[in-house]
């Protein structure tokens, strides 16, 4: 399993970077995803950082990009993405890369600032225009009576406002000509009477055509502008990753500290040791393609800090990483929990989502995306459908898994399907299929007392009617695969149904629980903690079992020890459970004999268990803790030790003498001990405790989610198809009840149905409906006779 069961082994390693290969080989780096930065210039700030100049080169170059793409996705014109993701360009490119683009941008600045100038000429000359033509017909005038005086006296030295002056002007009166907007007209009006003092004549005329608004664009210039960013599209898709690309070396760069002659950087890297012949090779190719002559190379060095976590994924882990991720990352070199939640996530799922038709969709729907992964337009479209694309493979997952607890739960689009004929027969609860010996020990099917009516009369006007399994011959034996298709019909097939979805419940979170607290044992034996086994994996495991392992005991027990015949003795889980700790006086029936010391002895276990859950573990580092004055270890390359963990501290002296090792002083020089703090760990382990405990308790209540989501998916589903399918089938449309025919079958097994009722009746009963023809009407009613003949010997009203 490698990487998917834990993380990968990490070692720091140094490199040393000269100053004209830095670029290319951390450009190779990062092509290649292998290695995580130390920043080593933490106490320097951001502006004062070698290479800011770069990074803000970058900034602006971004900002550049950002135009082109707003100008080009404007213009509607679609951007081609070119290579998925081109590599940072080289040093000697970047300046011709900065000079295009900024000619690029005042190019297309300059066209545009020209197009809307062009525009707005255009719409003044064309406003002159219709002003010219519409006032053509306001003034008509003849050249002899042109007057001789001047049209517009100075009024320079006059105030608009003497009366004189106005006296004077009603006898020149000239005009003023315009457009205007259509919607502005009054409030224009007003303004003039305002200004005027009434005296003004005001007269409109609308145009015969409405003028080219100034948001359309000019043929020639719209032209040339298109070509432009046709051009600019063409590259921007590649240049907006390079720029990116670019713009993270620099960032990285500004992490790595120079040397003494500032002719060679520094860094400090995290990697995986499976990769470090990747990382070389990275680094000499860098150094190959900057053509440098001495090239950069890398150094291990020891720490014994926590390394990362680097958990490798795929296109199919992908998805399950990042839901547990999601949760939180686990610890460097734990148990990763997503090789297992590829299984547990879509099978709990299914549980809830148990159908097998709208599984069989779900799982069609995600095929299709899997099987169209690599086209183009998937990756680009809308974030809803790029969500289910990121996860096409756990929808692949979980709708096959839906299928298989369809199976189970026998439903398909919320209607039993009859694969293997029904395990219960109708005929047997008649009188007439058992010797009169008998009828006197079984509640059978008969009318002796109500004036020798047939049987079939109380079958037929009796609403509810109830099959005995301790009947011989009712009960002929389980469905071979899932639930018996003949509780669909029964009026107690949610009693039934609920019933056996919460048992399951339980048992799936039980067992689920206890598996993730056996993969914490894997984590102890990994990490030489195996104090943690016996001081709290094993108390956690006793808690759990001793009370709710019981609990899944009890299940199994009653399911496999009492038969049809002895159900009705059979006592209730719920209550024995119950009366398990209240240590009842009166004694109850049981289960088994001996039931009651069984009980009493889990309980003792499970109050034994929690002191040491508690305790157990601080104590043990106490003793350990006093037991030593040094607790440190020496090692070759990195220790998984956190500076401020006294449990490992105290831990390093129990692996000394567990391996025989005797460097116990030379650990001390290297590494200070550290005050131990017994309250931080009793707090810690007391919280953990507390949680553990009850989370047990309020985790297995929380997995009958699993069981009240399956009852609304069912719920809702017949819902959906009584209000769908029901109502398609009445309907009057030819076509849509032909297409409805497959259908009827599940029409059939309503409530609506008897178990008396003959097929040919069932048939005459639809003769209110208009004819479909000789042909479709032959169709349906041999589909009715068929279904309902099967029916009538395997149906059921109420089943116990």
């Amino acid at each position: 399993m490698g990487s998917l069961f834990r993380s990968e082994t990490m070692c720091l390693a140094q490199l040393f970077l000269q100053s004209g290969t830095a670029y290319e080989c951390l450009s190779a780096l990062g092509e290649k995803g292998l290695v995580q930065f130390r920043d080593l210039n933490q106490n320097i700030s951001t502006f004062q950082r070698k290479f800011v100049g770069e990074v803000k080169r970058c900034e602006e170059l971004e900002r550049i990009l950002v135009y082109l793409v707003q100008e080009i996705n404007r213009a509607d014109i679609p951007l081609p993405e070119g290579e998925t993701s081109p590599p940072a360009p080289p040093l000697k490119q970047v300046l011709e890369m900065q000079e295009q683009l900024q000619k690029l941008e005042v190019e297309l600045r300059e066209v545009t600032k020209n197009k809307e100038k062009l525009r707005k000429n255009l719409l003044e000359l064309i406003e002159y225009t219709h002003m010219l033509r519409v006032t053509k017909t306001f003034v008509k005038r003849n050249v002899e009576f042109e007057p001789t005086y001047e049209e517009f006296p100075s009024l320079e030295s006059d105030s608009l406002l003497d009366y004189s002056c106005m006296q004077r002007l009603g006898a020149k009166l000239g005009f003023v000509s315009g457009l205007i907007n259509q919607g502005k007209v009054e409030a224009f009006e007003k303004m003039l009477w305002r200004v005027c003092k009434g005296y003004t004549i005001v007269s409109y005329a609308e145009l015969d055509e409405s003028l080219e608004d100034p948001e359309t664009v000019l043929h020639k210039t719209e032209d040339y502008l298109r070509q432009v960013l046709c051009k600019a599209a063409e590259s921007v898709y590649s240049r907006v990753i390079q720029v990116k690309k670019m713009k993270a070396i620099y960032h990285m760069l500004n992490m790595c500290s120079f040397d003494v002659t500032n002719k060679c950087l520094i860094a400090e890297v995290w990697c995986p040791e499976a990769d470090l012949q990747d990382l070389r090779r990275a680094l000499e190719e860098g150094s190959r393609e900057s053509g440098a002559t001495i090239p950069s190379f890398m150094n291990i060095i020891p720490t014994k800090e926590t390394p990362p976590t680097r958990i490798r994924t795929n296109k199919f882990t992908e998805g399950f990483q990042n839901i547990v991720d999601a949760y939180g990352v686990g610890s460097y070199r734990e148990v990763n929990p997503a090789l297992f939640t590829i299984i547990t996530f879509p099978f709990l799922f299914a549980v809830m989502f148990g159908d097998f038709g709208h599984g069989f969709v779900m799982f069609l729907f995600a095929l299709l995306l899997v099987l169209n992964e690599n086209h183009p337009r998937l990756n680009q479209s809308q974030e809803i459908m790029r969500m289910f694309f990121n996860g096409r493979y756990i929808l692949l997952l979980t709708g096959l898994f839906s299928v298989y607890t369809g199976l189970i739960y026998n439903d398909c689009f919320s209607k039993s399907v009859n694969l293997f004929g029904s395990g219960w027969n109708v005929s047997a609860m008649y009188t007439s299929s058992h010797p009169p010996a008998e009828h006197k020990k079984m509640v059978l099917w008969n009318l002796l007392t109500l004036l020798f009516v047939t049987a079939t009369a109380v079958v037929r006007h009796n609403s509810i009617l109830q099959l005995d399994p301790s009947v011989p011959g009712v009960f002929r034996g389980p469905y071979p695969l899932g639930i018996d298709p003949i509780w669909n019909l029964a009026t107690n097939r949610l009693t039934f149904l609920n019933s056996f979805k919460m048992k399951m419940s339980v048992i799936l979170g039980i067992i689920h629980m206890t598996f993730g607290v056996i993969l914490g044992i894997f984590n102890h034996l990994h990490f030489r903690k195996k104090f943690n086994i016996y001081l709290v994996s094993i108390p956690e495991l006793l808690f759990m079992l001793c009370i709710f392992g019981y609990l899944i005991f009890m299940i199994f027990y009653k399911w496999l020890v009492f038969s049809a015949e002895t159900s009705r003795v059979a006592p209730s889980i719920l209550i024995e459970f119950i009366n398990m700790f209240l240590f009842p006086a009166s004694k109850t029936n049981g289960l088994y004999t001996g039931q009651e010391y069984v009980q009493r002895v889990l309980l003792v276990v499970t109050a034994l268990s929690v002191p040491v859950l508690f305790l157990g573990k601080p104590l043990f580092l106490l003793w350990l803790h006093n037991g030593r004055s040094c607790f440190g270890v020496n090692r070759s390359g990195y220790t998984l030790i956190r500076k401020d963990s006294e449990e490992e501290v105290s831990l390093l002296g129990n692996q000394d003498v567990e391996e025989g090792n005797h460097q116990v002083e030379d650990g001390c020089r290297e590494m200070a001990c550290e005050e131990f703090n017994f309250g931080e760990i009793l707090m810690t382990q007391v919280i953990h405790s507390i949680e553990y405990c009850l989370g047990c308790i309020s985790n297995t209540a929380s997995y009958l989610r699993l069981w009240a989501l399956s009852l609304a998916h069912a719920q809702l589903s017949d819902v959906l198809w009584a209000m769908l399918m029901r109502v398609g089938l009445r309907c009057r449309h030819h076509l849509w009840r032909l297409a409805a025919v497959p259908g009827y079958r599940s029409l059939c097994s309503s409530d609506h149905f008897h178990p008396s009722d003959h097929g040919r009746a069932f048939c005459v009963s639809s003769r209110h409906t208009p004819p479909l023809g000789r042909i479709s009407e032959q169709i349906l009613c041999w589909c009715r006779h068929q279904i309902c003949s099967f029916l009538i010997q395997s149906t059921i009203i109420k089943v116990q």
